[in-house]
């Protein structure tokens, strides 16, 4: 049977749901820190980054009532404040609860998949950019002290926008879709973040 690309999506992440085997900052990355290519693989092959993103552009979609500049307030309030978040790690901030943080995140955005809970712009992009300043500061973390910082920045927020842009594209492509096939790529995001939260208990 021919998979269509939502399905291909549906796919990925529920694979991805079963693989709760790691810390909540995942450590699948193999590459070093610093640089362009090393920010702007470090979202792609950290499964906690990846799905966020993700979810934050198919919430978007999903909820969306038009395809206009709304559609975007999520997005953009989360690569935003991603690299306010980014910025202020490089510089030694420290906030409690950064792991259990990005944990819940993808908890909370998990469930607003599967439930396609519509809530204002603003409170939209109030939710998002609260957990991208979470997950800001754990990017940043790891590049304190290093000489090419901006490379790296560069890199994860273009990573981040390629990543909204599929989860919108997918998110768009899932309205006209079974909305069990939306429903099961949130639970498998939300079965992650729960995951992740019980090995940090």
């Amino acid at each position: 049977m021919r998979l269509t690309r939502p399905s291909t999506a549906l796919v990925f992440i529920a694979a991805s749901a079963i693989s709760t085997s790691a810390s909540a900052h995942l450590g699948l990355e193999s590459h070093g820190h610093g640089s362009f290519v090393s920010g702007f693989t470090h979202p792609l092959l950290g499964l906690d980054h990846l799905l966020a993103m993700l979810g934050v552009g198919l919430w978007s979609a999903l909820t969306a009532r038009h395809a206009d500049a709304r559609l975007l307030w999520g997005p953009a309030s989360f690569a935003t404040l991603l690299l306010a978040g980014a910025l202020a790690g490089v510089q030694g901030v420290v906030l409690p609860g950064l792991e259990p943080m990005i944990a819940l995140s993808l908890l909370a955005l998990g469930l607003l998949v599967a439930t396609r809970l519509h809530t204002p712009g603003a409170v939209a992009a109030l939710v998002v950019g609260t957990f991208a300043v979470f997950h800001g500061l754990a990017h940043g973390q790891e590049l304190a002290g290093s000489a090419t910082v901006w490379q790296a920045l560069a890199g994860m927020l273009l990573a981040t926008i390629v990543l909204h842009a599929a989860g919108l594209a997918t998110g768009w492509a899932l309205r006209t879709r079974p909305r069990w096939m939306a429903r099961t790529m949130g639970a498998g995001v939300a079965a992650v973040g729960g995951g992740l939260l019980l090995q940090l208990a």
